[in-house]
């Protein structure tokens, strides 16, 4: 899931409550996009159906995912020269949703072992999907200061996690629920007729996954642009004028006077890499391992969705319980071992080495034993994947110096971008190299061995007064 960033932590009053409810709905607008395209229906899709070979589809869809994060790596410091409180955000805002639209509009044209060309048209729409979607977050983000006081923004960011959570979920189950219907029964994952009479030999519910994305996304981003308040407040005239980029570069010098801070930094960018390519590749590998279509992937991302829930509740009592190094640590210790379970298994074999019966052609979604323990591993890494974001989170409130928490959390949110590339184009590249799926899937655990072994250079340290979370 992505998250929001404290971007800057101002001294606002409080915006009317229905202005938060808007703000908060962007979260629920954007959401369907990560759920639906980048993790469970159309990734898996793409590269089993469209693309025809799951192995070179798994390496087409990772290095678009690796382009379009070098790009927001780049791109997203001088945007936020923009979004730091100089300028407007809503126009930006605007521009950038119509490019979301767009990119997501063409997914529609994923038509079963489509041509060469189509494909890269496709992979086009995706990339400029991504970019826009977190190009999106660095201005919506920045408004949230501007909404509630410092010692609420905890508050209004957290709710929009769960809203995004609950959006996700919902736009899954009407989409795989409702209306993808499986080729071989005519049947959604609930044994409906689908609403929409879609023809099922070209795969329409499938390819309408974009265009659904982005109805969505224009609906319910409405309050925001109704509601919001895009507030520019000019610094005083007498204030130097300094760019993004330039508090960045003067963050970036301090670090070596916080090496908790540093090591932990690094760390994070390594098991984040790790994680989201685990939710942006599992799908694949399961559908390339069991021939999933979209009724199991529904379920695959439904039951993720539901544990990811419980364990984000599971998670914020257990960091203010242990405290928040302790949970990733524990977090990234039952996700290596989840990957590794994963990693597992094959058409014939779990644990690596135990024979089970393949799949059955025809059968029942989730019917086989190496179907079972495929969803039993992956739900482990649901229920610890949102305690990892939120506690890595809460840990920044603990370790930034006071005077400089605002800045240290542009550098948390900066950090969380800059590598984005590497992980996707590890599984790529490892991918195209072995022509496994599982060794280039197998990438995925050393970011997630070197961000834990990082993590105990680090020591967290309790602190109050303002900015504590």
């Amino acid at each position: 899931m992505h998250s929001p960033n404290v971007a800057q932590a101002g001294t606002a009053g409080r915006a009317p409550m229905r202005a938060l409810v808007s703000w908060v709905m962007f979260d629920w607008a954007a959401q369907p996009y990560y759920t639906l395209v980048l993790t469970f229906l159309f990734a898996p899709y793409f590269a089993t159906v469209v693309v025809g070979d799951a192995a070179r589809g798994q390496q087409l869809w990772g290095f678009a995912a690796a382009a379009a994060g070098v790009i927001i790596a780049v791109g997203s410091p001088l945007l936020g020269a923009f979004a730091d409180g100089r300028g407007r955000r809503k126009p930006w805002i605007a521009l950038f949703s119509l490019l979301f639209m767009a990119g997501l509009a063409v997914l529609w044209l994923g038509k079963p072992a489509a041509d060469t060309a189509t494909i890269y048209l496709i992979l086009a729409g995706f990339i400029a999907a991504t970019i826009a979607a977190e190009f999106t977050q660095v201005f919506t983000n920045a408004i949230m200061p501007t909404l509630v006081p410092a010692h609420q923004l905890g508050r209004l960011s957290g709710t929009g996690w769960a809203v995004g959570y609950a959006g996700g979920l919902i736009s899954l189950a009407l989409m795989a629920g409702l209306i993808i219907a499986n080729p071989a029964t005519g049947k959604t994952i609930l044994g409906l007729e689908p609403l929409l009479k879609l023809d099922t030999a070209v795969r329409e519910g499938d390819r309408l996954v974009g265009p659904f994305a982005a109805a969505w996304y224009l609906i319910f981003m409405i309050p925001f642009f109704l509601f919001v308040p895009d507030t520019h407040k000019p610094p005083p005239p007498d204030a130097p004028h300094r760019t993004a980029l330039a508090e960045l570069w003067d963050t970036l010098k301090g670090l070596p006077q916080h090496p908790d801070m540093l090591f932990f930094l690094i760390a994070r960018m390594l098991y984040i890499d790790g994680l989201t390519a685990i939710f942006a590749f599992g799908g694949i590998y399961g559908a390339a391992v069991f021939g999933w279509q979209a009724l199991e992937l529904g379920i695959f991302g439904i039951v993720l969705t539901l544990t990811g829930l419980i364990g984000a509740v599971i998670g914020g009592v257990l960091d203010d319980r242990i405290g928040a190094r302790r949970v990733i640590m524990v977090a990234l210790l039952i996700l290596i071992a989840g990957t590794f379970g994963i990693l597992s298994i094959d058409k014939s074999h779990v644990l690596y080495t135990m024979e089970v019966a393949p799949k059955a052609a025809g059968s029942s979604p989730f019917s086989s034993i190496g179907e079972k323990v495929f969803l039993a591993f992956a739900m482990v890494i649901g229920i610890v994947a949102a305690p990892v974001q939120a506690a890595s989170r809460s840990l920044m409130a603990r370790l930034a110096p006071p005077d400089k928490i605002t800045q240290f959390f542009g550098l948390f949110a900066f950090s969380g971008k800059v590598t984005a590339f590497f992980a996707p184009f590890s599984i790529a590249a490892l991918t195209a190299a072995t022509g496994s799926e599982r060794i280039g899937m197998s990438a995925i655990t050393a970011f997630l061995l070197v961000g834990m072994a990082l993590m105990f250079m680090v020591r967290e340290r309790a602190r109050t007064g303002p900015g504590t979370q």
